[in-house]
């Protein structure tokens, strides 16, 4: 049977096991929570559940604090910007498959329309390099 990976975002470590992951008193997570730092999902009955996502985000808040000595409105300033720039990053991520993904498309229409050209006599393909082009337009300036 194969194993099953559980996602990072799946909530599944109550707030003893979270706080003993990260070195942290219960209350501290609590303080987190409740300042914002931290927003771990809960159940029907308002148990903090932390997830694996949750647990990197801890470990982060206390090697600023602990580490680098960063103060809780520069950490949250901190996190904001990262998780800024992964949204980010995400979204470039996006539009490059999105380019390359029209790249090929219009790739595959110019080899289509070549092959068209070749087939028919009326039509001839005439390929300019940007040398060229860069070089005719300086002539035909005034």
């Amino acid at each position: 049977m194969p194993e099953e990976t559980i996602p990072d975002d799946e909530p599944c470590y109550v707030i003893s096991i979270a706080a003993r992951l990260v070195s942290l008193h219960p209350q501290t997570l609590r303080y987190y929570d409740r300042i914002g730092l931290l927003r771990p999902s809960r159940t029907s009955g308002r148990i903090r559940l932390y997830s694996t996502s949750d647990i990197e985000r801890l470990r982060k808040i206390v090697r600023l604090t602990d580490e680098l000595g960063v103060n809780l409105a520069g950490v949250e300033v901190i996190l904001n910007m990262s998780d800024r720039i992964a949204a980010l990053q995400r979204d470039l991520s996006e539009l490059q498959m999105q380019a390359q993904a029209q790249i090929r498309a219009l790739q595959a229409r110019i080899r289509e329309m070549e092959q068209e050209a070749r087939a028919s006599s009326d039509y001839q393909v005439i390929n300019v390099s940007a040398k060229e082009v860069k070089e005719r337009s300086k002539e035909d300036a005034p």
